[in-house]
Parts: structure tokens; sequence; C-alpha cells
């Protein structure tokens, strides 16, 4: 179940999420590393585009092993990106752009550098050992070999996330503590400790994070890694089957349902309004899995969950309507609001993905018009691609410097960051050429200008908000469905193919609302699309009747007919 306590229709179900990378953004302060002030300084291009909220990634202090992932101080800000006086400003200013503002939380682990952790490895008797996941070495008679500490010691046969700056190899998620001769595990870096959710402190210390941030004005919590906080204490093996797979990849214990149930507890019961909520990385392979996570009516867990299986889906029309039909089959029955997203900061930027700014339009119209709450990536109103990053510029031990290349803002050197041409990654291809904020608002033919134009039609329509979702089939690599609530209508039909496809639109009278390629927009539905083109459709004059549908559209169905 996904609502809030009291929430009969909460904001989360109909807002779009824009996510914000703060080292990415915009530079504030002439380091070349985006910061608070950098983000203050372009709310406006938030509110412009017609977006109901931001998404924080970390800003923490932080050794930056894992670039803010690795956590030193759950409460504070890294000097990088300013200080808590900046970051209530930034709240503050947000909300009277009339923004929501979620921040992350990264409750699976800490850095090795914070204050529990260097207590925990301290000793074994350390009062804080036990907030931590601590082993001794595998003895013989269960395939220990080797000296005290070696890898032929390691606990199990788990693997961490990352394999370096320039690695290939996944690594073991244990690590050896010389002073204290025992291995702790980390689902990702070494420097990234796992904490022991068994713990009724780690608990208690992890939801009073939660309190403090809510007292801070912040409105919603992106969970990292949500779905790993529970182990299974007896540490079995992977089995072959997972050979390769990191451990995080693949780790779905019943222990963190309720976990993540306490976290939904301490949000539910916050006070003061507005309602918060919480959304969930769920990383795992099946939706059927995913759908878990948000809990029952009884025992609610997260209020959303990122569904990752479309993010990886082909372009193409089957793979999509396949990933739409399981989204609402299982998530449907649960009650769970779907949420979609195309790119973000640890996966290639769709636009690279999908090789060309033709399908990226296409895919804005999809993400915007499927039923359920997108969370956009800064810079994908812009059709970013991945960066080129060469080998002795890349810093991110999981490879994924490309997708984090630097907002540009303006034309020129520096692209309208402080610290001028320095900034803190290679800047995205076409920087130079055309593609930054200022040059892409000038134009109204823009993919920028195309997203604006998406974001408000959805908001102007109950049917894209909250309706159902049918089918109305079509010819090979064409999708077209229709969402409809009461008597508000939409169709939105997509080409994934590179040859023009003949269009059956429903019966009636439709007229084109919002055009990929921005052409024939107020006309007639066309007869045919064009290769990697989309369409948003509504009824051309008085509302068309909605026929008989065989179920309230709680998920896809297919229209009589």
């Amino acid at each position: 179940m996904t609502s809030g306590a009291g929430d009969s229709d909460p904001w989360w179900e109909t807002a779009v999420i824009y996510q914000i990378y703060p080292r990415s953004f915009c530079d504030g302060d002439g380091d070349g590393i985006g910061d608070f002030e950098g983000i203050r300084a372009h709310l406006d291009h938030l509110r412009w585009l017609g977006v109901d909220g931001m998404w924080l990634s970390p800003f923490y202090p932080s050794p930056m092993a894992d670039f803010g992932y690795d956590v030193a101080d759950y409460t504070g800000v890294d000097p990088t990106f300013g200080d808590l006086e900046g970051f209530d400003r930034l709240v503050t200013d947000a909300h009277h752009a009339g923004l929501k503002v979620l921040v992350d939380l990264v409750p699976n682990h800490t850095s090795a550098q914070h204050p529990w952790f260097q207590a925990a490895r301290s000793a074994r008797t350390d009062p804080k050992r036990s907030w931590y996941w601590w082993r001794d070495d595998r003895p013989d008679e269960v395939g220990g070999h080797g000296p005290p500490g070696s890898p032929g010691r390691t606990p199990n046969n788990w693997l961490a996330a990352f394999p370096g700056v320039g690695g290939t190899d996944l690594p073991s998620a244990w690590s050896w503590d010389t002073q204290t001769e025992q291995w702790y595990l980390h689902l990702f870096l070494a420097d990234q400790p796992d904490l022991n959710w068994t713990n009724p402190e780690v608990r208690a210390a992890m939801e009073d994070v939660v309190r403090t941030w809510m007292s801070r004005g912040v409105d919603g919590f992106r969970v990292d890694v949500a779905h790993g906080l529970g182990k299974n204490p007896a540490i079995p093996d992977m089995g072959t089957a997972s050979a390769g797979i990191a451990f995080a990849a693949i780790n779905d214990d019943p222990a963190t349902h309720p976990i993540l149930a306490g976290i939904r507890q301490v949000i539910d019961g916050w006070p003061e309004p507005p309602s918060r909520m919480m959304v969930g990385e769920v990383f795992l392979p099946t939706t059927a899995q995913v759908a878990r996570y948000y809990g029952t009516a009884a025992y609610p867990e997260l209020h959303l969950s990122f569904n990752f299986p479309p993010l990886f889906a082909p372009w193409e029309a089957a793979a999509w309507k396949a990933a739409i039909d399981d989204a609402a089959a299982h998530l449907g029955p649960a009650g769970a609001w779907p949420t979609w997203v195309l790119s973000n900061h640890d996966q290639p930027r769709h636009r690279s993905r999908y090789g060309s700014e033709d399908i990226a339009r296409a895919s804005a119209i999809l993400l915007l018009t499927l039923r359920g709450t997108p969370f956009l990536y800064a810079g994908e109103e812009l059709g970013l691609q991945d960066a080129t990053v060469p080998d002795d510029f890349r810093v991110d031990p999981g490879g994924r410097d490309g997708c984090r290349a630097p907002i540009p803002w303006e034309a020129g050197p520096g692209h309208g960051w402080r610290g001028g041409d320095q900034a803190w990654l290679p800047w995205p291809p076409e920087a130079d050429d055309g593609r930054s904020v200022a040059e892409l608002r000038d134009d109204p033919t823009s993919i920028l200008h195309l997203y604006r134009r998406l974001l408000t039609a959805r908001r102007a329509s109950e049917a894209l908000l909250r309706g159902g979702v049918w089918w109305h089939p079509q010819v090979s690599e064409v999708l077209c469905y229709e969402r409809s609530r009461d008597a508000d209508r939409r169709v939105v039909a997509i080409n994934f193919g590179a040859e023009q496809r003949t269009l059956r639109v429903p019966p009636g009278l439709w007229q084109v609302e919002v055009a990929s390629d921005g052409t024939g927009e107020e006309g007639p539905a066309p007869a045919a699309l064009g290769a990697y083109r989309a369409v948003l459709l509504r009824p051309a004059g008085p509302a068309l009747p909605v026929p008989a549908r065989p179920t309230p559209g709680t998920g896809s169905q297919t229209a009589p007919g």
C-alpha cells in the first residue's frame, strides 16, 4: 500500500520528481564541484520546466570513496556542498517555488570513517561492535584454507558490488580488520561497512536520522539499497547460479520487511503536515520481488519503490509492453503505485543507450504518460548523452562517471559554472554545440520544450495523473494505450521502429496535444507515425464518451472492440 496516514490522494502519486546529483548540477562557489548555491540559483529552471519536487543525492560529510554514499555523519553537510544553514535556505526556497524536497537516506552502510565504525573496530568489546557484521575466519571443516585473514578464510563467497576505479572483477564482500582480527561485511566498497539492523540500537539511531531531516523540512527520502538492510545471520554461501553476481543485487531476505515497516511508522507518524514519504531503491531482477517491498495495508513498508526491469528493457515495443503489463500484474493487485525511470546517476543515460535524440524524445512521451510516478534525472530534459571520460579522469569505483557529467547551463567556456571550464568531470557531448539549458530554452523546437509541454499536459489531465490504462492493438513496433478517468481521456501512440507505421486510433475525433518531434500539434490525429515518433492525443472538441471497460483501470487492459 502506498498512501501515508490519512492520505486519500497522496501528493507523491501525482508528482514528477527531478533527481539532482549535487556535484554535477551547478557550481556556485568556484571550485568546479556543484553545491547548494548552484542548485538554489537554478530552482527557477525546475519551476519553469514543471516538475513537482527534487531528490538530492547525498550531500553528507564523507571521504567520497563512493561520492557521498559512504556517509561519515548522517545529520551534517559536507563542506563541498555548503552547510546546514545553506541546506535550510535551499529547502525554504524550494518550498516557496512549490517544490517538494527528497533527500537520500543511506541506511545499509556507513563510511569506514564514521565514528560508529571507528568505535566498532577499536576493540571486540566495544559497545558499537554489534552495530556491524563481524565474523571469524572460515573453519577448515567448511572449506577454509590458508593463514588467518587470507582470501581462503573469507566467511562466505559473497561478492561486493564495485570493482574499483578501472577494475573489472568484483572483490569479496568481506575485509579483514587487522586490529581486531575479524572480517567485516561490506556489500559495496571496503570503505562502506554494512550496518547490522538486527541491533535495535541501529534501528533507533537511524530512525532518529529520519526525524532530524523531517524536522528540517524535507518531504521525503529516497532509501538507498532498501532491499539490502536485512541479511540471513547464517551468512550462507551464494549458490552456483549466482556465481559472479554482486550479493547486493540478489539479497532479498525477509528480515528487511519489518525494518522498512519500522521506518514507515516513523515517517507516517510525523505530526507536522504535509505528509512525508519514502521511495526505495529495490535493485532486484523482477517486479514480483519489488512489489513485496510496498508491504500490505496492515503492515505498510515503502510508499513507492523504483522498479528497475523497465529501465533495462531494450527500445522494442514488445519488451516495453511486457514491462508495463508486468508492473500492472504485480503492483496493481497489491494496491502499489508504480514508478517509472529511464536514467539515473547509476546507469548510462537513456539517450546513450537508445542511440538517438528521436528515440529519447519518443521515450519522454512514454515516461510521462504511463500510470505512476515518473522520476527524471537532471539533464535528460536536455537530451544529454554520457560524457566520454578518459581513463586518467575516471574517479568512480563503479564506472559511472559518464552519466554524472556536469550540466551545461550556458554556451561558452564554463557553461555557467562559477569555476569556469574546470568542472570535476568532462562535459557531456554537444555541450559546446548548442546543448545547454539557455540555448535549448531559446529554441521552441528543442527537446527541453518537449519535456515542458509534456509536463504541462500531464498536470492538466486527470486521465494522465490517475487514470487507468487500456491497450489498443496496433501493427508491429507500435504501442498505443489509452488513459482515462471519468470523462477525461488521452491516447498515447509510440512507434518504436525505424520505419513509418500505420496508426489506428480509437473511435471518435482526436487531435495531437503533444508530438515528440513537435509537428502537427493541435492538428488531427495522424493516420501513420514516422520512425521513432510518438504522440499524445486528446479528444477534439467536446469530450468523447468513455466506452465500457472490462474493469476500472487499475492496471493495463485491452480495450474492447
